[in-house]
């Protein structure tokens, strides 16, 4: 990872590296998946972020939903979401998800969303009819884990979400303090840190009483030092998180910011060793980790350690 003398601001890197080549699966399920998808009209942020996990994910017959439409009131840096005016909520878009996640026979589910400053409860209301809708169809067996956008840092609008009882309230930070402004403009450091720390204060527990989770997630390659990682990592333990993905970043578009470094894998087996010493239950960190990558895996670690 970057210190201040390693690489200028004007570097880019060449090429991938080895570790971040993917040889494509070739399995049938990855076209069932994307059928199942398909014929319930329903978006997914592995296809409109454009997630080099797909392949992998699809064929193992998970995806992440996305709902709340496939248009963003935000434009992040690093982001391909579309940016537009987005269209009404689909009332009925909770009970597709519910089906989709029944004929996927899904024993974890990940929702997210874009994000609706347009709306007055930013989508919050709409995760929790979702959230609903899956219980109803699959059971209180069924993990069930959120991964929102800030809610304008609104305690009602978060009190929303939770009060549907997920298994894991996901709320990404995504980069480091000083980049904050860059990466995710429309964004602040301190409201992230905010949303999380109302999750982990309020006595949440999920289906058939089980403990909620607190998670959150980072990008490196943005141009940040192992300090300033340190030091987020450090922020949202206090926030009382605990749960963590560490992943590196990727331009999904040219019209997306550059990745500045492409970091090793040691550094992210040494970010996950730091992350345990501070305290977090398990921390996922490896180049190709993103938020809901092997979600289910993450969760089942986290509960055996309780």
């Amino acid at each position: 990872m970057m210190t201040a003398s390693t690489m200028r601001a004007t570097d880019r890197p060449a090429r991938l590296p080895r570790w971040l080549r993917l040889s494509l699966p070739r399995d049938r399920r990855f076209a069932r998946t994307g059928g199942r998808l398909g014929a319930l009209r329903l978006h997914t942020v592995c296809e409109s972020a454009r997630c080099p996990n797909r392949w992998e994910c699809w064929s193992h017959g998970t995806a992440t939903f996305m709902i709340a439409g496939d248009r963003c009131t935000r434009a992040c840096g690093f982001c391909a979401v579309t940016t537009a005016k987005p269209l009404p909520l689909d009332p009925d878009e909770p009970k597709r998800v519910a089906e989709a996640a029944r004929r996927m026979a899904l024993k974890h589910a990940v929702v997210t969303s874009v994000t609706r400053d347009d709306l007055a409860d930013g989508g919050a209301e709409h995760f929790a009819r979702t959230i609903g809708a899956l219980r109803a169809a699959c059971g209180e067996e069924l993990m069930v884990e959120v991964l929102t956008p800030d809610f304008g840092g609104e305690r009602a609008l978060v009190e929303t979400v939770l009060a549907a009882q997920p298994d894991v309230f996901n709320h990404n930070i995504e980069t480091v303090r000083r980049l904050t402004p860059t990466v995710r403009h429309r964004a602040t450091y301190e409201r992230t840190l905010a949303v999380l720390r109302m999750a982990s204060e309020r006595p949440a527990r999920s289906a058939k009483g089980r403990r909620m989770f607190v998670k959150s997630g980072l990008m490196v390659g943005h141009g940040e030092t192992v300090a300033e990682v340190l030091e987020t990592m450090q922020d949202l333990r206090q926030a009382g998180c605990e749960l963590l993905t560490i992943g590196q970043y990727l331009q999904p578009t040219p019209a997306n910011l550059p990745v500045t470094e492409f970091v090793r894998p040691e550094v992210f087996t040494a970010l996950r060793r730091a992350g345990r010493k501070m305290g977090f239950v398990d921390v996922a960190s490896a180049p190709l980790v993103r938020s809901s990558y092997h979600a289910e895996d993450l969760l089942w670690k986290a509960g055996s350690k309780r």
